[in-house]
């Protein structure tokens, strides 16, 4: 049997490698060195104009000498892919939040006011400047929209100001007084001060624009008991129309750190009546709220088992007339991520995750029939381009992302921009090797992996094994500008290596939730798989000279990994778990573990499930040198979670290293610390493997 599973994998492994298509820039010699890699011009999504020939886009680029970004606005012909800058490229400043007031004039933010310019003009004009910060601005003819934080029941901006002027000048002390369980959320402690949807009414007269007063879409909301909790937006979207304004909030109540409960809401943008609650049959998260063309129904993707925060995504459509609502795909074992409709309302079309790649379905209204009209890579940004085609953002993983079009008919996609063809001309990207394997349960089980710069298929070299968090979630065909980018570590000259173990999303709902009280059993089952599979058919993979690194669940494998296997020279954990039962007493979101795990750890049945995937039990196994990295800000994860074993493997006289930046959070978020955050773990990964970099990094600092 053994030797069959293992002729089948070979040849699974063999029809990938006949199958790959090389990459733009796969034979180019020089590394993907850190300060390139932060340097990358990135694109914001596509915003098309009204009558269909033209989008406007951000472009984003970080300068590492000034630690300071600069994000302009271009405006792209969609026929014949010709771009113009419309604002200034300058560091440290940004042009954001594009969109259209007509064919001819566009607005954007601009150090907190928002400015119109018409196309042939070199500058705008600022037309409002809102009293506090607002984000999420959007126009329709007759209003303006933007989500802004307030106390409760403040219907303008003004008040806010003023308010917040009297709070900082009167308050004597820094005491926040807590009811509630919900006392803080990723990395901020609950305020009084909540995201709410404003609309502004606009006029025209011999003047220009007159904007009236402010008015807060979210007044008319029940009231909760405890002063802190109050409803806060998460996402709003406008109809066409200029009638509607659908938003989602999470539902204020006792039970809000141990339930998902996440509602849809309409409301007309007049604010003349209170919002309407749409998504009260179900328990679960509602999330990505779109308006049908003629703003007749609106869909939403609806989780629908309660306290469980990766269950499928089904797209629920409501009767605005009729007051009804319906679900529709059933049978669909993909959950979608993004909804978007059709130009003639027959269709939705939705991003989904489909065995490591985020692509693009057209589902069929009436029937709830699913079309694949893209294969791999990552799609992401969908918006209509007439009513054959979509504007959208795609990527794989040595293709940065672009602007791309697509004709839904012909499932012909045309890239439209090449936002770093100049800074990569040189550069070596390495493409996604993809292979299968048989891991747990008897079951296929997906990865890839990539290549090493200036590959030598009669040289041995360093593995890396990137493992990736959630556990809910899933490596994907992307180019990604955060920690996890394989060309990285590629580039390094490390063979890098991604597995979308048991437990990952986009390949089918039963494989996800196979990781139901199972987080170092089949997981660490398919990993451990993955690798000996490679070891077998990949020779020039150096077995004595291996490293592993992961976030999040990826940080608790590492954990895991340590105190079960001793095959790795060096390991890399950011912010991981390493008590389960410390981090159900810690963390902010306690459904994650209590769905996970079955249930809270002071009942001896789910204890059972917590400790007998502890790390922390297998202590006396630890002995692989890690490299521990925490963010101050991260409440999922605390502090005391990369503490221990830090403590654990130093008391042990096992070389650890501990890397804290007290400014970040669950992620790295801010550029220069991003810097800092490659600049160690490459030094720690190739210390470890004794690999010699093919550039020089910064002098280390150490406190």
């Amino acid at each position: 049997m053994r030797i069959v599973v293992a002729v089948v994998a070979y040849i699974l492994g063999a029809l990938a490698l006949a199958n790959h298509a090389p990459g733009p820039y796969e034979n180019n010699k020089q590394p993907l060195d850190i300060r390139l890699f932060h340097s990358l011009n990135r694109v914001g999504v596509a915003v098309v104009s009204p009558d269909a020939t033209k989008a406007l886009f951000t472009q984003s680029h970080y300068d590492q000498d000034e630690n300071k970004s600069a994000t302009f606005i271009s405006v792209l012909d969609l026929t014949s892919g010709v771009k113009k800058q419309l604002t200034p490229d300058v560091i440290g400043e940004s042009f954001s939040n594009p969109l259209w007031f007509d064919n001819g004039s566009i607005g954007y933010m601009h150090k907190g006011s928002l400015y119109r310019q018409r196309l042939q003009d070199p500058n705008g004009t600022a037309i409002y400047k809102p009293a506090i910060d607002v984000s999420s601005v959007g126009y329709r003819p007759g209003h303006l929209t933007f989500v802004a934080s307030v106390y409760p029941n403040m219907t303008t901006l003004a008040q806010m100001k003023k308010r917040n002027e009297s709070a900082e000048t009167k308050k004597i002390d820094s005491a926040q007084i807590f009811d509630n369980l919900w006392v803080r959320h990723w990395d901020e402690w609950m305020t009084l001060k909540k995201p709410n949807v404003f609309s502004v009414p606009i006029s025209n007269d011999s003047n220009g624009w007159v904007f009236g007063e402010e008015i807060n879409l979210m007044n008319g909301l029940p009231v909760f008991h405890d002063p802190l909790i109050r409803w806060s937006a998460d996402e709003y979207t406008v109809d066409r129309q200029g009638v509607n304004v659908a938003f989602v909030v999470r539902n204020p109540s006792d039970d809000m750190a141990w339930q998902t409960n996440v509602d849809v809401y309409i409301v007309p943008i007049r604010g003349n009546k209170s919002p309407k609650l749409l998504s009260g049959s179900a328990a679960g998260a509602a999330s990505g709220p779109a308006f049908s063309p003629d703003g007749k129904y609106i869909a939403w993707l609806q989780m629908e088992t309660p306290a469980y925060e990766s269950d499928i995504n089904r797209i629920y459509i409501h009767d605005i007339a009729s007051d009804s609502t319906a679900s529709i795909a059933r049978d669909w074992e993909l959950s979608p991520l993004s909804l978007l409709w059709s130009s003639d309302g027959k269709s939705i079309y939705a991003v989904v995750g489909d065995k490591g790649n985020n692509v693009v379905y057209a589902v069929d209204v009436a029937t709830g029939k699913c079309q694949q009209l893209t294969e791999n890579g990552s799609a992401s940004g969908l918006r209509l381009l007439g009513s054959d085609k979509l504007v959208l953002i795609h990527a794989d993983q040595d293709k940065c992302s672009n602007v791309h079009v697509l004709d839904i008919g012909t499932r012909d996609m045309r890239q439209l921009t090449d936002v770093n063809k100049d800074k990569l001309k040189d550069i070596y990207i390495g493409p996604a090797e993809d292979f299968w394997f048989e891991g747990a349960r008897g079951d296929k089980v997906h990865g890839w992996l990539v290549k090493p710069l200036q590959f030598d298929p009669t040289k041995k070299y360093p593995l890396i094994y990137l493992v990736h968090g959630g556990p809910q979630q899933y490596n994907t065909h992307t180019f990604s500008y955060a920690q996890g980018n394989p060309n990285m570590y590629a580039s390094a000259g490390f063979v890098t290596v991604q597995v979308n173990f048991h437990g990952s999303a986009s390949y089918g709902q039963n494989f996800t939730d196979s990781i139901f009280q199972q987080w170092g059993g089949y997981p660490y089952e398919d990993l451990m798989k993955g690798l000996d599979y490679l070891l077998q058919t990949r020779s020039y993979i150096d077995k004595s000279r291996m490293a592993a690194m992961g976030a999040s669940y990826g940080g608790y494998m590492m954990n895991w990994f340590n105190g079960h296997t001793d095959r790795f020279k060096a390991l890399v954990n950011h912010d991981g778990m390493y008590s389960t039962t410390g981090f159900w007493h810690s963390t902010e979101e306690l459904w994650f573990p209590e769905h996970d795990f079955g249930g809270v750890p002071y009942d001896t049945k789910a204890r059972i499930h917590y400790e007998q995937f502890n790390p922390e039990r297998f202590a006396a196994n630890f002995s692989t040198p890690t490299l521990f990295i925490q963010g101050g800000n991260d409440f999922r994860l605390t502090v005391e979670q990369s503490l221990a074993p830090f403590t654990l493997l130093r008391r042990k006289g096992v070389a650890a290293r501990l890397m804290y930046f007290a400014d970040e959070n669950h992620w790295i978020t801010r550029t220069g610390n991003s810097v800092k955050w490659y600049t160690e773990v490459l030094r720690w990964i190739a210390e470890f493997t004794n690999t010699t970099l093919p550039y020089k990094l910064n002098q280390p600092e150490y406190v």
